[in-house]
Parts: structure tokens; sequence; C-alpha cells
């Protein structure tokens, strides 16, 4: 039997490679004889750059850069090996995520992405010629003004000084200068792709700002001051730069970040999941494989919304492989019946039904991960390979919606 192990992070708790050691160590303990590959995987949030670095190979650089609320981070720009143009990964997260700030200081009308601008600098003096930005984890929603202002692009009010940084102050834009470094946009020697990770808007009831500005620190007020003002953002970057960003698919991801980017650097908005699976020749592992294991912290109605763990499932069940998904949690909404009758996975299981009282911690969350390895490793070795007792449906494998819990 051969068992494709391709987890998502398990956010706060496990990266992507140590949850998949973990369910590899259930695995074996159950089926032995297995064949198993281990293929951890991202779409845009935390770890992206591990996975890729994991896959293709590549050297680390650390940099002091200014973090959410203007006091210095460490940050890593990670240049990949390969062919083609230099390549380089940068997190949002590690200049500007929400990890970076205690609960009780988060405030989106402050927090600027002004350190990833000095990254994105930094890289490019590096000769990097080609940016993956993984756009998740951000604590955000200043539409990638303060990065643009790190890279020199001036964002002025009526009177002609610079805005303060952080998304409070977006609705007293009155004019953007273009960068003389980047300038015209998108012609720098720098090809830039957003990896983004939700398909938010920028604007609107589903917007950026109403949609994820509440977990930010945002109260109701302080999301209609942020949503005044990323319009304000969208406004000016037409007239003045000649870019209408706004209605892009994922303009919304990062607080915004992902319209900045498109409109100050002439960036890709691309869907993280499956640009990284492509990057890791995902289809050419699964297609060799008789089940799939992929999985994620939480599954809940955001994992439909073309998170790692959707696409890893879609894909499979494309090349007629099941897939079984694991978690440390699952939401009652992913086992609406009518979500259950279209999502792709064959089977879920999670340590516990519904929220969590506590997060674990990462050697809770990993023995976790092994038991219910070890549970499914042995329904495995009973069942047969995937291929022969999966229901061929359209679409894919037709999947049991049931979650069953693992102790």
């Amino acid at each position: 039997m051969r068992i494709l192990i391709a987890p998502n992070a398990f956010k706060e708790t496990l990266s992507a490679a140590e949850a998949a050691q973990a369910i590899a160590r259930g695995l074996r303990a159950a089926l032995p004889r297995a064949a198993l590959q281990l293929l951890p995987v991202a779409d845009g949030g935390d770890g992206t750059a591990a996975v890729l670095r994991r896959a293709r190979g590549g050297s680390l650089h650390r940099h002091r850069v200014t973090g959410p609320l203007g006091r210095p981070v460490w940050a890593i720009r990670t240049r990949l090996r390969g062919p083609g143009p230099p390549t380089e990964v940068l997190e949002m997260a590690q200049t500007s995520g929400l990890a970076l700030v205690p609960p009780d200081r988060r405030d989106p009308l402050r927090a600027t992405t002004r350190g990833l601008g000095e990254l994105i600098a930094i890289a490019r003096r590096g000769g990097a010629r080609r940016l993956l930005i993984g756009l998740g984890g951000s604590a955000t929603v200043d539409g990638g003004a303060g990065m643009a202002a790190a890279l020199g692009f001036g964002l002025l009010d009526r009177s002609g000084r610079p805005l303060a940084d952080g998304g409070g102050s977006l609705a007293r834009l009155a004019r953007i200068i273009p960068s003389a470094h980047w300038n015209p946009v998108g012609r720098a020697g720098v090809h830039v792709i957003a990896l983004a990770d939700v398909k938010s808007p920028l604007l609107g009831a589903g917007g950026t700002a109403t949609v994820f500005g509440p977990q930010k620190g945002a109260t109701p007020k302080m999301v209609r001051r942020l949503n005044a003002g990323l319009r304000r953002l969208a406004r000016r970057m037409e007239l003045d730069l000649g870019r209408r960003v706004a209605e892009l698919p994922g303009a919304g991801a990062a607080g915004g970040l992902a319209a900045g980017l498109a409109a100050f650097l002439g960036a890709e908005i691309r869907p993280g999941a499956a640009f990284v699976l492509e990057m890791l020749d995902f289809d050419a592992a699964a297609a060799r494989a008789d089940w799939v294991l992929t999985g994620e912290g939480r599954l809940d109605a955001q994992t439909l919304a073309e998170k790692a763990p959707l696409v890893v499932a879609r894909r499979a069940a494309e090349l007629g492989v099941p897939t079984i998904a694991l978690a440390g949690a699952v939401a009652p909404e992913f086992l609406d019946a009518r979500r259950a009758a279209v999502h792709p996975f064959y089977a879920c299981f999670s340590a516990a039904a519904g929220a969590p009282s506590r997060p674990p911690g990462p050697a809770e969350a990993a023995r976790a991960l092994t038991r219910m390895a070890f549970q499914i490793g042995r329904l495995l070795g009973a069942s047969g390979p995937g291929r022969r007792r999966g229901t061929r449906r359209r679409g894919g494998i037709s999947p049991l919606p049931r979650v069953g819990g693992a102790g």
C-alpha cells in the first residue's frame, strides 16, 4: 500500500513537516509494510517558505525589520535552489503577523506592513528576480500602504505630508506619488507573486476589514473606519497609479496587502495552495498513491475556501485517489449536510469535536495525530488500497461525510 502524507501546518502547534512526521509514526506502527511519502504542503500562510525549501532546497537569510507596531523584529527570506530566475520566498507573517502582537495590543488602525517592504527591498538588492510572498497570518488592514512607503512610494495627505502607518490614516490619503525605484509599476526587474490563502474581496460586506478586522482587534467603529480608508486607497491607486485592483479575486488577503502588491508592484495574486502544490509536483506524487492523508489544526468553513487540505483532496479526487483528513478539531459547520455532500474528503477524523477548550501543546498535538494515524492505518489495512475501495462519482471520490473522533 502506498500512502502520501500531505498535511498543512497545525496552527500554533505543529509545522507541516512536524505534522507529517507524527502521522507517519502512527501509520508505520499500524502498516509496517506500507510505502509512505511525506510531502508537507502550504497555502500561503505561516510555514510556506519552510515547505518550499524542504522540497526545493535553499538558504536562509535573517534580517531586522520594522514589526507590525513599529518595534524591530527578525524576519527570514528564503532563497530557493533550482533553475530559472533567482527566487525568494517571503512571509508577511514574519514581518507583520498577528502572532507578533499580544492579544491585548492588537490594533489594525496602527499595524503596518512597512517591515515587509523593507524585506522586499533587501531581497531585490540581494539579486532576487522572483518573489513569492505568503500572505497568511496578518495583523494589518493597511492595504499594503506601509510596504509601499518603505519602497519609496509617497502616500500623502492634503497638506503633502506622509500618512502615519496603519489603516487608520488611509481615509486622509489625498495623493500617491510613484516610487523612483519601482516605477513604472511592475517593471523593476522583479516578478512578484502574492500567494493568497483566502478569496476575500477588498471592500464590501465580505471585504477584508469586515470579515477579518475583528480577529485583529477591530471594533465595529474601527471596521467602518478601515473600510473607508481602504475605499479611499483603492480610488487613489486607480487615479494615481492607473491600477484597478479592488475587484481582483483575493485582493482582500492579508488586510488588503494583496491589492497593494498588485497596485504598487504589479504582482500576480495567485491561490496559494494551488501554486504551492504545483511547485511540489503534488499531482505526480498523488498519482502513485493508493491513499492521501492531509489535515490542519481545525477543519471549518475556511478549510472549504481553498485552504491546502481542500485543494489536496480535490486534486487527489481528480486522480481517483481518496483523501482522509485529520484535524485537532472540527467546526460544526464543516458537518453541515450540504457541505459534506460536496466536499472531496473521503473521511475525516478529529481529536476533539468542536473547538477545544485550549490549544494543545506541540507534544500533545503530535501524540494525538500519531494515535489518529494509527487507527486510520488499522482501518486501511483491513480495507485494502483506496483505488479499489473508493466509489467514483463526477468530480472524484464520493465522500463519507461523517467525522470520527480519535482518543
